[in-house]
Order: structure tokens, then C-alpha cells, then sequence
């Protein structure tokens, strides 16, 4: 009987946490806001914020006139397109400062071609349980779609999958492997 009442008691106090207070009003579409990010480019890498953390610019590699790339650019080796391979230090999810001209290049990409979808993978060494190198795994894919959606490409574009350890790029045992294994790839699912 006590459970009961507690449990009912925990399900209001869970329920009035979740409501929200209707004031009558919509919101008009236009009036919509975009969420606002930021990038810090630091010495370890970028890290992606909220509101206040700092921007810092990168360099942009544009092919056409416009800065737009075209589909062939997808395979051509003078292409930042044509590399989808992030890695990642040990133990972390900062983008380092080498990858950002790639992964605005694919965020521009993705603004141009809107039918365009991509699949993010990320990958882990074998070091730490599965739990932790899911979720490590995760939190690279997670930063990788952070930045691409920040420089343009659209949620709908975007989908995220943690293999954690469980596809090593490389086999073995040493950094030289493990390194070759902490990586987002980011895959491109129809052209």
C-alpha cells in the first residue's frame, strides 16, 4: 500500500516537472529562432558550445566561385570531400584543428544538396569497457554533427551510429593501431 502511494506521489511530482505553463499564445514560424552554437578553436582542437564559449574561424577551401562543390568532388582525391576520416586523441571527442576545412567542406556539401544524407560512425580503440567506448564512440559522432550542423547542413541530413570498439580500422596492440581506431567516418548514403 505505502509503495503504491509512493509511486503515485513520484509520478505527479515527475508529471508537474514536465508540464508547462500554457499561456494561450502560439509561436509564429517566423518568429522561431535557430539554436545558437559555437566553435572554439583551441590548442587541443575545436570544441563545440552553447552561447558565450568563444568563436574562432577556420580556413575554408571553396571549389567553385561560390564556394559550392559539385558530386565529382565526392571522389576526387584535391578534394577536402574525398577525406571523410576524423581521428580523435585517446579518451576525447575534440575536433582537432586539422579536420575543420574538411568538415565545412562537407557541411557546405550537405547545405548545397539537401537530398543528400550522411551516416556518422564513431569508433574507439579497444581500451576501456564496451559501455564507455559506445559511449565514447557516440560523443565523437555527437561532435562531428554538432560542427557539421553549425556550418549549415540540416538535422534530417545527419544520422549517428557508436560502433565503439567493435570495428577497429586496424588490428593490434600499440598506439599506431589504437590511433587508426578512434575515429568518426563520416558516410555518405545516397548521391
Amino acid at each position: 500500500m505505502i509503495n503504491r502511494l509512493l509511486l503515485a506521489v513520484l509520478v505527479i511530482a515527475m508529471a508537474a516537472c514536465s508540464s508547462t505553463k500554457q499561456t494561450g499564445e502560439g509561436v509564429d514560424i517566423e518568429d522561431r529562432q535557430p539554436a545558437e552554437f559555437s566553435i572554439e578553436d583551441g590548442e587541443d582542437g575545436v570544441s563545440i558550445g552553447g552561447i558565450g564559449d568563444g568563436v574562432s574561424g577556420g580556413e575554408t577551401n571553396g571549389i567553385g566561385s561560390d564556394g559550392s562543390y559539385s558530386f565529382t568532388e565526392l571522389d576526387d582525391p584535391d578534394s577536402p570531400l574525398s577525406e571523410r576520416i576524423i581521428y580523435f586523441a585517446s579518451d576525447s571527442n575534440v575536433i582537432g584543428n586539422e579536420y575543420t576545412s574538411m568538415i565545412e567542406a562537407h557541411s557546405r556539401f550537405l547545405a548545397d544538396n539537401p537530398e543528400v544524407n550522411v551516416v556518422l560512425e564513431g569508433h574507439t580503440d579497444e581500451r576501456g569497457t564496451r559501455e564507455y567506448n559506445l559511449a565514447l564512440g557516440e560523443r565523437r559522432a555527437k561532435s562531428v554533427r554538432d560542427f557539421l550542423l553549425l556550418q549549415g547542413a540540416s538535422v534530417s541530413q545527419v544520422e549517428m551510429i557508436s560502433y565503439g570498439e567493435e570495428r577497429p580500422a586496424q588490428s593490434g596492440q600499440g598506439e599506431s593501431f589504437w590511433g587508426q581506431n578512434r575515429r568518426v567516418e563520416i558516410l555518405y548514403t545516397n548521391r
